[in-house]
Protein backbone atom coordinates (compact mmCIF):
# COMPACT_ATOMS: atom_id res chain seq x y z
CA UNK A 1 0.00 0.00 0.00
CA UNK A 2 2.59 2.36 0.81
CA UNK A 3 4.41 1.95 -2.29
CA UNK A 4 1.13 2.33 -4.22
CA UNK A 5 0.85 5.42 -2.36
CA UNK A 6 4.11 6.96 -3.53
CA UNK A 7 3.70 5.60 -7.13
CA UNK A 8 0.41 7.55 -7.57
CA UNK A 9 2.09 10.77 -5.88
CA UNK A 10 5.49 10.22 -8.48
CA UNK A 11 2.65 10.09 -11.28
CA UNK A 12 0.91 13.37 -9.80
CA UNK A 13 3.98 15.43 -9.50
CA UNK A 14 5.11 14.41 -13.06
CA UNK A 15 1.48 15.89 -14.44
CA UNK A 16 1.89 18.84 -11.86
CA UNK A 17 4.01 21.22 -14.22
CA UNK A 18 2.27 24.02 -15.07
CA UNK A 19 2.24 23.26 -18.70
CA UNK A 20 1.42 19.83 -18.32
CA UNK A 21 -1.68 20.71 -16.25
CA UNK A 22 -2.91 23.31 -18.11
CA UNK A 23 -2.32 21.03 -21.37
CA UNK A 24 -4.88 18.35 -19.25
CA UNK A 25 -7.45 20.78 -18.82
CA UNK A 26 -7.45 21.46 -22.27
CA UNK A 27 -7.61 17.80 -23.18
CA UNK A 28 -10.23 16.80 -20.86
CA UNK A 29 -12.17 19.81 -21.42
CA UNK A 30 -12.41 19.07 -25.41
CA UNK A 31 -13.24 15.70 -24.65
CA UNK A 32 -16.13 16.50 -22.63
CA UNK A 33 -17.60 19.23 -25.07
CA UNK A 34 -17.28 16.41 -28.24
CA UNK A 35 -19.31 14.13 -26.17
CA UNK A 36 -21.86 16.74 -25.37
CA UNK A 37 -22.33 18.27 -28.86
CA UNK A 38 -21.66 15.23 -30.36
CA UNK A 39 -18.59 17.57 -32.84
CA UNK A 40 -15.12 17.02 -32.36
CA UNK A 41 -12.80 19.07 -30.82
CA UNK A 42 -9.57 18.26 -29.96
CA UNK A 43 -7.62 20.89 -27.43
CA UNK A 44 -4.28 20.46 -26.26
CA UNK A 45 -1.83 17.67 -26.96
CA UNK A 46 -1.45 14.37 -25.58
CA UNK A 47 -1.62 13.97 -21.79
CA UNK A 48 0.09 10.33 -22.32
CA UNK A 49 2.17 8.34 -24.63
CA UNK A 50 2.74 4.93 -25.81
CA UNK A 51 5.96 4.35 -27.78
CA UNK A 52 7.11 0.87 -29.08
CA UNK A 53 10.62 0.63 -28.38
CA UNK A 54 10.50 -2.82 -30.67
CA UNK A 55 7.90 -5.01 -32.11
CA UNK A 56 10.51 -7.96 -32.03
CA UNK A 57 9.65 -10.92 -29.26
CA UNK A 58 11.21 -13.73 -27.82
CA UNK A 59 8.02 -15.67 -27.11
CA UNK A 60 5.48 -16.94 -29.47
CA UNK A 61 1.99 -16.14 -27.58
CA UNK A 62 -1.23 -16.99 -29.37
CA UNK A 63 -3.78 -14.58 -28.67
CA UNK A 64 -0.68 -11.86 -29.57
CA UNK A 65 0.16 -10.44 -33.19
CA UNK A 66 3.68 -9.76 -32.09
CA UNK A 67 3.90 -13.28 -30.40
CA UNK A 68 2.46 -14.97 -33.50
CA UNK A 69 4.68 -13.05 -36.34
CA UNK A 70 1.61 -11.83 -37.95
CA UNK A 71 2.19 -8.25 -38.61
CA UNK A 72 1.63 -6.82 -41.79
CA UNK A 73 4.12 -4.14 -40.79
CA UNK A 74 7.69 -4.81 -40.66
CA UNK A 75 9.53 -5.40 -37.36
CA UNK A 76 12.22 -3.61 -36.15
CA UNK A 77 13.11 -1.06 -33.98
CA UNK A 78 13.94 2.55 -32.44
CA UNK A 79 16.38 3.96 -32.34
CA UNK A 80 17.49 6.17 -29.28
CA UNK A 81 18.87 9.00 -31.65
CA UNK A 82 15.00 9.21 -32.63
CA UNK A 83 12.98 8.66 -29.41
CA UNK A 84 15.14 11.63 -28.15
CA UNK A 85 13.76 13.46 -32.09
CA UNK A 86 10.39 13.19 -30.41
CA UNK A 87 10.75 14.17 -26.49
CA UNK A 88 11.47 17.95 -27.05
CA UNK A 89 8.36 18.00 -29.02
CA UNK A 90 6.38 16.29 -26.15
CA UNK A 91 7.71 17.04 -22.83
CA UNK A 92 6.19 20.43 -21.88
CA UNK A 93 2.58 18.73 -21.82
CA UNK A 94 2.83 14.92 -21.35
CA UNK A 95 3.71 13.68 -18.21
CA UNK A 96 3.09 9.89 -18.70
CA UNK A 97 5.24 7.54 -21.62
CA UNK A 98 4.47 3.77 -21.61
CA UNK A 99 7.37 2.56 -23.29
CA UNK A 100 5.82 -0.72 -24.49
CA UNK A 101 3.30 -1.56 -27.77
CA UNK A 102 3.97 -4.84 -29.27
CA UNK A 103 7.39 -6.84 -28.74
CA UNK A 104 9.47 -7.52 -25.62
CA UNK A 105 11.30 -3.86 -24.89
CA UNK A 106 14.30 -5.48 -23.09
CA UNK A 107 15.39 -6.91 -27.00
CA UNK A 108 16.05 -3.33 -27.59
CA UNK A 109 19.28 -2.37 -26.48
CA UNK A 110 18.49 0.92 -26.37
CA UNK A 111 15.62 0.62 -23.75
CA UNK A 112 17.37 2.11 -20.79
CA UNK A 113 18.73 4.61 -22.95
CA UNK A 114 14.86 5.52 -23.24
CA UNK A 115 14.00 5.49 -19.86
CA UNK A 116 17.03 7.26 -19.02
CA UNK A 117 16.24 10.64 -21.26
CA UNK A 118 12.61 10.47 -20.01
CA UNK A 119 13.09 10.33 -16.78
CA UNK A 120 15.25 13.52 -17.24
CA UNK A 121 12.88 15.17 -18.82
CA UNK A 122 10.71 14.79 -15.70
CA UNK A 123 8.60 12.06 -17.55
CA UNK A 124 7.11 9.09 -15.94
CA UNK A 125 7.55 5.93 -17.52
CA UNK A 126 6.13 2.73 -17.26
CA UNK A 127 6.54 -0.80 -19.52
CA UNK A 128 5.80 -4.29 -19.78
CA UNK A 129 8.03 -7.09 -20.48
CA UNK A 130 8.29 -11.05 -20.01
CA UNK A 131 10.94 -10.49 -17.84
CA UNK A 132 13.25 -13.14 -19.21
CA UNK A 133 16.35 -10.66 -20.33
CA UNK A 134 15.72 -8.93 -16.48
CA UNK A 135 19.70 -10.16 -16.06
CA UNK A 136 21.11 -8.47 -12.46
CA UNK A 137 23.13 -5.96 -14.90
CA UNK A 138 20.02 -5.10 -16.95
CA UNK A 139 17.75 -4.94 -13.76
CA UNK A 140 20.14 -2.57 -12.27
CA UNK A 141 20.28 -0.37 -15.52
CA UNK A 142 16.92 -0.02 -15.18
CA UNK A 143 16.38 1.12 -11.77
CA UNK A 144 19.31 3.74 -12.25
CA UNK A 145 17.34 4.69 -15.54
CA UNK A 146 14.48 5.46 -13.18
CA UNK A 147 11.46 3.28 -14.51
CA UNK A 148 8.46 4.21 -12.53
CA UNK A 149 6.34 1.28 -13.14
CA UNK A 150 7.24 -2.09 -14.64
CA UNK A 151 4.43 -4.83 -15.68
CA UNK A 152 5.35 -8.05 -15.62
CA UNK A 153 3.13 -10.88 -17.89
CA UNK A 154 2.84 -14.33 -15.25
CA UNK A 155 0.09 -16.27 -16.53
CA UNK A 156 0.63 -19.47 -14.45
CA UNK A 157 1.84 -20.51 -11.27
CA UNK A 158 3.31 -23.68 -13.17
CA UNK A 159 5.72 -24.02 -15.95
CA UNK A 160 3.09 -26.43 -17.44
CA UNK A 161 0.23 -23.79 -17.21
CA UNK A 162 2.41 -20.69 -18.00
CA UNK A 163 3.87 -22.11 -20.85
CA UNK A 164 0.16 -22.82 -22.59
CA UNK A 165 -0.06 -19.36 -23.11
CA UNK A 166 3.68 -18.04 -23.18
CA UNK A 167 5.12 -20.29 -25.55
CA UNK A 168 8.82 -21.02 -25.60
CA UNK A 169 8.89 -18.80 -22.12
CA UNK A 170 10.17 -20.26 -19.09
CA UNK A 171 8.20 -19.21 -15.44
CA UNK A 172 11.93 -19.52 -13.71
CA UNK A 173 13.09 -16.97 -15.81
CA UNK A 174 10.33 -14.81 -15.36
CA UNK A 175 10.39 -15.49 -11.02
CA UNK A 176 14.29 -14.62 -11.82
CA UNK A 177 13.84 -11.64 -13.33
CA UNK A 178 11.44 -10.37 -11.07
CA UNK A 179 13.76 -10.96 -8.04
CA UNK A 180 16.59 -9.31 -10.12
CA UNK A 181 14.45 -6.13 -10.52
CA UNK A 182 13.75 -5.87 -6.43
CA UNK A 183 17.09 -6.80 -5.20
CA UNK A 184 18.17 -3.79 -7.70
CA UNK A 185 15.51 -1.68 -6.04
CA UNK A 186 16.92 -2.39 -2.94
CA UNK A 187 20.47 -2.24 -3.24
CA UNK A 188 20.47 1.37 -4.87
CA UNK A 189 18.02 2.00 -2.20
CA UNK A 190 15.05 3.64 -4.11
CA UNK A 191 11.31 2.75 -4.52
CA UNK A 192 11.11 2.45 -7.99
CA UNK A 193 9.81 0.36 -9.92
CA UNK A 194 7.04 -0.19 -8.53
CA UNK A 195 6.85 -4.10 -9.37
CA UNK A 196 3.21 -5.31 -10.83
CA UNK A 197 2.56 -9.08 -11.59
CA UNK A 198 -0.06 -9.29 -14.64
CA UNK A 199 -2.09 -12.08 -14.63
CA UNK A 200 -4.01 -12.80 -17.28
CA UNK A 201 -7.07 -15.39 -16.93
CA UNK A 202 -7.79 -17.68 -19.07
CA UNK A 203 -9.59 -21.24 -18.92
CA UNK A 204 -6.47 -23.13 -18.44
CA UNK A 205 -5.28 -21.19 -15.94
CA UNK A 206 -8.13 -19.76 -13.80
CA UNK A 207 -7.35 -22.59 -11.31
CA UNK A 208 -3.85 -21.20 -10.16
CA UNK A 209 -5.25 -17.65 -8.88
CA UNK A 210 -4.75 -18.98 -5.35
CA UNK A 211 -1.56 -20.22 -6.41
CA UNK A 212 -0.40 -17.38 -8.21
CA UNK A 213 -1.07 -14.94 -5.14
CA UNK A 214 0.65 -16.94 -2.94
CA UNK A 215 3.51 -16.54 -5.33
CA UNK A 216 3.09 -12.94 -5.40
CA UNK A 217 3.39 -12.79 -1.84
CA UNK A 218 6.32 -15.05 -1.27
CA UNK A 219 8.57 -13.50 -4.23
CA UNK A 220 7.46 -9.91 -2.37
CA UNK A 221 6.12 -8.21 -5.60
CA UNK A 222 4.14 -4.82 -5.17
CA UNK A 223 0.88 -5.77 -6.44
CA UNK A 224 -0.88 -8.74 -8.57
CA UNK A 225 -3.10 -7.20 -11.64
CA UNK A 226 -5.73 -10.39 -12.98
CA UNK A 227 -6.65 -9.36 -16.18
CA UNK A 228 -9.06 -10.33 -18.79
CA UNK A 229 -8.22 -11.68 -21.86
CA UNK A 230 -8.43 -9.93 -25.10
CA UNK A 231 -9.10 -12.57 -28.04
CA UNK A 232 -8.79 -12.40 -31.39
CA UNK A 233 -9.38 -15.92 -32.52
CA UNK A 234 -13.48 -15.76 -31.88
CA UNK A 235 -14.35 -19.32 -33.46
CA UNK A 236 -11.68 -20.97 -31.06
CA UNK A 237 -12.50 -18.47 -28.09
CA UNK A 238 -13.69 -21.38 -25.83
CA UNK A 239 -10.63 -22.96 -25.58
CA UNK A 240 -9.21 -19.65 -23.86
CA UNK A 241 -11.92 -17.91 -22.37
CA UNK A 242 -12.56 -19.04 -18.59
CA UNK A 243 -15.84 -20.68 -17.18
CA UNK A 244 -15.93 -17.77 -14.94
CA UNK A 245 -17.91 -15.38 -16.47
CA UNK A 246 -16.52 -12.73 -14.11
CA UNK A 247 -12.58 -13.38 -15.74
CA UNK A 248 -14.22 -12.57 -18.99
CA UNK A 249 -14.40 -9.27 -20.88
CA UNK A 250 -17.12 -10.64 -23.63
CA UNK A 251 -20.32 -12.87 -23.36
CA UNK A 252 -22.10 -14.92 -25.70
CA UNK A 253 -24.87 -13.36 -27.42
CA UNK A 254 -27.14 -15.03 -30.04
CA UNK A 255 -24.59 -17.53 -30.43
CA UNK A 256 -21.58 -15.65 -31.04
CA UNK A 257 -19.03 -14.00 -28.42
CA UNK A 258 -19.44 -10.49 -28.09
CA UNK A 259 -17.79 -7.73 -25.18
CA UNK A 260 -19.91 -7.46 -22.97
CA UNK A 261 -20.43 -3.41 -22.81
CA UNK A 262 -22.19 -1.54 -25.77
CA UNK A 263 -20.08 0.49 -27.46
CA UNK A 264 -20.34 4.56 -27.21
CA UNK A 265 -19.33 6.83 -29.72
CA UNK A 266 -16.85 8.24 -27.58
CA UNK A 267 -13.21 7.50 -26.90
CA UNK A 268 -10.84 8.76 -23.95
CA UNK A 269 -8.00 6.82 -25.46
CA UNK A 270 -8.15 8.73 -28.21
CA UNK A 271 -8.35 12.00 -27.31
CA UNK A 272 -5.40 11.76 -24.68
CA UNK A 273 -2.98 8.82 -25.41
CA UNK A 274 -1.77 7.80 -28.93
CA UNK A 275 0.36 5.22 -29.62
CA UNK A 276 3.78 5.87 -32.00
CA UNK A 277 5.12 2.36 -33.26
CA UNK A 278 8.75 1.93 -33.79
CA UNK A 279 9.14 3.63 -37.01
CA UNK A 280 7.67 6.86 -36.01
CA UNK A 281 4.40 6.29 -37.18
CA UNK A 282 1.21 7.71 -35.39
CA UNK A 283 -1.71 4.92 -34.84
CA UNK A 284 -5.17 5.91 -32.51
CA UNK A 285 -4.53 3.81 -29.62
CA UNK A 286 -3.56 0.25 -28.53
CA UNK A 287 -5.87 -1.72 -30.17
CA UNK A 288 -4.19 -1.05 -33.40
CA UNK A 289 -1.80 -2.84 -33.22
CA UNK A 290 -1.07 -3.70 -37.01
CA UNK A 291 -1.11 0.19 -37.32
CA UNK A 292 -3.89 0.11 -40.24
CA UNK A 293 -4.69 3.45 -39.41
CA UNK A 294 -1.47 5.15 -39.59
CA UNK A 295 -2.56 9.29 -38.64
CA UNK A 296 1.17 10.49 -40.18
CA UNK A 297 4.67 9.98 -39.49
CA UNK A 298 6.02 11.90 -36.35
CA UNK A 299 9.82 11.54 -37.50
CA UNK A 300 8.82 12.97 -40.86
CA UNK A 301 6.31 15.61 -40.22
CA UNK A 302 6.90 16.53 -36.59
CA UNK A 303 4.79 15.56 -33.33
CA UNK A 304 2.12 18.42 -33.14
CA UNK A 305 1.94 18.10 -36.87
CA UNK A 306 -0.04 14.86 -36.92
CA UNK A 307 -1.45 15.37 -33.81
CA UNK A 308 -3.36 18.04 -35.32
CA UNK A 309 -3.36 16.90 -38.65
CA UNK A 310 -6.03 16.37 -41.21
CA UNK A 311 -5.84 12.42 -40.99
CA UNK A 312 -6.32 12.33 -36.87
CA UNK A 313 -9.30 14.60 -37.62
CA UNK A 314 -10.97 12.68 -39.95
CA UNK A 315 -10.22 9.56 -37.89
CA UNK A 316 -12.48 11.31 -34.90
CA UNK A 317 -15.13 12.59 -37.10
CA UNK A 318 -15.32 8.72 -37.85
CA UNK A 319 -15.69 7.71 -34.37
CA UNK A 320 -18.36 9.89 -33.77
CA UNK A 321 -20.46 8.86 -36.72
CA UNK A 322 -20.23 5.18 -35.37
CA UNK A 323 -17.41 3.36 -33.29
CA UNK A 324 -18.93 -0.13 -34.78
CA UNK A 325 -18.01 0.24 -38.33
CA UNK A 326 -14.46 1.01 -37.14
CA UNK A 327 -12.86 -2.47 -37.14
CA UNK A 328 -10.29 -1.85 -34.22
CA UNK A 329 -13.26 -0.30 -32.53
CA UNK A 330 -15.41 -4.01 -31.90
CA UNK A 331 -12.96 -5.44 -29.98
CA UNK A 332 -12.06 -1.98 -27.98
CA UNK A 333 -12.46 -2.54 -23.87
CA UNK A 334 -13.93 1.24 -23.47
CA UNK A 335 -16.66 0.81 -21.05
CA UNK A 336 -15.85 -2.81 -19.94
CA UNK A 337 -13.72 -3.62 -16.56
CA UNK A 338 -10.36 -5.36 -17.61
CA UNK A 339 -8.71 -5.17 -13.89
CA UNK A 340 -10.52 -8.16 -12.01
Amino acid sequence: MYLGLKDSWRLVRAHAKPSRSFNTFQVWLSYFITCFTRKPIFWGMPTAISIEPTTACNLGCPQCPSGLKQFNRPTGKMSLQQFNTILPQISRTTGYITLYFQGEPYINKDFTGMIAAATKAGIYTATSSNAHFLTPETAQKTVEAGLKRMIISIDGATQKTYAEYRIDGELSKVIEGTQNILAARKAIGVSYPLVVWQFIVFAHNEHEIDSIRKLAKDIGVDKLQLKTAQIYDFENADKWLPANPSYARYREKQGRIALKAAKKNRCKRFHQNPVLTWDGSMVPCCFDKDAAHNLGNVFDSGFKAVWKGSLRQAFGQKLKQGRSQTDICNNCTEGVRVWI
